[in-house]
């Protein structure tokens, strides 16, 4: 029976309780409701299967460590999402730095800002899945982000503004120039 008094919970509530009482067994209501869509993000950015249930893992460690950092500013959703991203941009890095293998592509500056315009998200669809993935490692953790949080997540504008904190300019632009490298990129592999 309390098991249905908690499916009633809102996420924000149940975040507020965990804060207060620092209960396990409403963690574990948490991780039940929230476990399969950070795995899934983790997966983005992993190689296999098990690493993402690692990265999983860590994620729900460290969040039981930050849940009170959570204000209820925006839905949890939301924080999570950007709070998942985070972790995983930073695993990613410091993997590789530490394995050394970090690929820098050196792009050349685009003079004509109308450039950006031309890449829609139609020639963006149309490119080979696994020639795409091989380009989404080949691009800064921060840009297969926020592209992952626009076209696998379906995340609105608004959405990634409020997950990264940031305007509706600077998120828009962001989108534009990670699409412009990937295609770039999936052009000269």
């Amino acid at each position: 029976m309390k098991t249905l008094v908690l499916k009633n919970v809102t996420d924000e509530d149940l975040v507020f309780k965990i804060v207060e009482t620092n209960n396990a067994a409403l963690f574990a209501e948490l991780y039940d409701r929230f476990s399969k869509v950070v795995f899934n993000k983790c997966y983005g950015f992993s190689k296999s299967r098990e690493e993402a249930e690692d990265l999983t893992h860590d994620v729900f460690i460290r969040l039981f460590v930050k849940l009170r950092t959570f204000k209820g500013n925006s839905k949890f959703s939301t924080w999570l999402y950007s709070f998942t991203y985070n972790f995983c941009v930073n695993y990613v890095q410091r993997n590789a730095y530490k394995k050394k293998e970090k690929i820098t592509v050196v792009t050349d500056q685009i003079k004509d800002e109308n450039v950006f315009d031309e890449i829609d998200d139609v020639t963006l669809f149309e490119l080979k899945s696994d020639k795409l993935a091989k380009v989404l490692t080949l691009i800064e953790p921060a840009e297969k982000m926020i592209l992952l949080m626009k076209y696998q997540d379906d995340m609105s504008i608004k959405e990634i503004m409020e997950a990264l904190q940031v305007g509706e300019s600077a998120v828009k632009m962001r989108v534009k120039r990670a699409k412009a490298k990937v295609v770039k990129i999936y052009d000269e592999l």
